[in-house]
């Protein structure tokens, strides 16, 4: 008798996801981009793998309020609400967000959180219901942190509300029951914004906005004979300067979330698009001044190797080299025009 073998390939979002160490934080951004083409169901198994592998979801490099009509104007409401506290008087005397902030402000806020949770572990509903009760205040707290995200706050809070629940029925004595907490609150919250910009089509917004970046940073690379500022891009794109920012982030998150499997054998298609990177004149220029290195100083090869993201990073701006290496931005850009001209010379 004949048996039928059937096997399935990981994708590569699940071979990257499968790599990933509990407690390791993931670009929310990378993750929508990796999705974008893929099957509606598949960001639902995702976020499911992300959720049984204990990762951590960050979605602090996605842009901020990227709906429109009057989710976004509400957006913006509460965007301004987070800044001066979530007062509730601030709302309409009848706004679900107002009568639920309320709710919680008169609700008991003392406990001891720890006994509970031991409490809870062993069974007891009435020492999950004091933490649920207690836990409301911190859910409200968070969610202030992802205000503006593309989720109502009112959303937010039943979403880490979820989250709250799943820690309290998950907890084992001897945790950290607020590690435990934040960690399922933070979580739930996450995946309601990625899943509602993974809606909106965000990912495949994200990938085509990092094209135009690269694009636009290695012609003015190859133009300019040196790193273009955040300024020059952003004129560029015909964005501002902090949309331009994020773009950056996103591409540095990209870089590093690429980097989990370097193992892996690149396909054909993906080694063809290497190639052509490397015929571009910023890979050419990088090359370049890699192999004159060894004639500068020792930190004018750390400077340059920074600013033109020579190990395989994306380049520095003058202020973030000039942190890392102890010096002030004027002497930056002072110290690369001189190593610059040094390499010159030998050329």
């Amino acid at each position: 008798m004949n048996h039928l073998d059937i096997s399935f390939e990981e994708s590569p979002w699940e071979r990257w996801l499968n790599g990933v160490q509990p407690g390791q934080r993931i670009s929310a951004a990378h993750l929508l981009t990796m999705l974008e083409a893929e099957q509606e169901d598949a960001m639902d198994d995702a976020l499911q793998l992300i959720e049984n592998g204990g990762i951590e979801l960050d979605v602090s490099d996605l842009p901020q309020n990227v709906v429109s009509g009057d989710a976004a104007v509400r957006l913006r409401q509460e965007m301004q609400m987070a800044k001066d506290g979530l007062r509730p008087e601030n709302l309409g005397e009848n706004d679900p967000l107002r009568l639920f902030l309320e709710e919680v402000a008169a609700a008991p806020s003392l406990g001891d959180e720890v006994l509970l949770a031991q409490q809870a572990a062993q069974g007891s509903e009435k020492a999950m219901e004091q933490l649920t009760n207690l836990g409301l205040r911190q859910v409200v707290q968070l969610a202030r942190e992802y205000v503006g995200q593309g989720v109502l706050l009112l959303d937010l809070i039943q979403e880490g509300s979820l989250g709250l629940w799943r820690a309290i029925c998950d907890y084992r004595d001897g945790e950290d029951y607020a590690a435990v907490r934040d960690h399922w609150i933070r979580l739930y919250m996450a995946k309601a914004i990625v899943q509602q910009a993974h809606a909106n089509g965000l990912g495949q917004k994200l990938r085509i906005a990092m094209e135009d970046y690269r694009a636009v940073d290695e012609r003015l690379l190859s133009d300019l004979g040196r790193n273009p500022t955040l300024e020059e891009i952003a004129q560029e794109l015909h964005i501002s300067q902090e949309e331009t920012d994020t773009i950056r982030r996103m591409l540095e998150n990209t870089r590093r979330m690429e980097k989990v499997h370097p193992e892996e054998e690149a396909s054909e298609e993906s080694a063809e698009d290497e190639q052509a990177v490397e015929n571009t004149a910023l890979f050419q220029m990088r090359q370049r001044i890699a192999d004159l290195l060894c004639d500068l100083p020792e930190q004018d090869q750390q400077l340059l190797t920074l600013r033109f993201g020579l190990e395989g990073g994306l380049p520095m701006s003058v202020e973030d080299t000039g942190r890392k290496l102890g010096l002030t931005a004027q002497e930056v850009v002072a110290r690369e025009g001189a190593a610059l001209a040094k390499l010159r010379e030998k050329t």
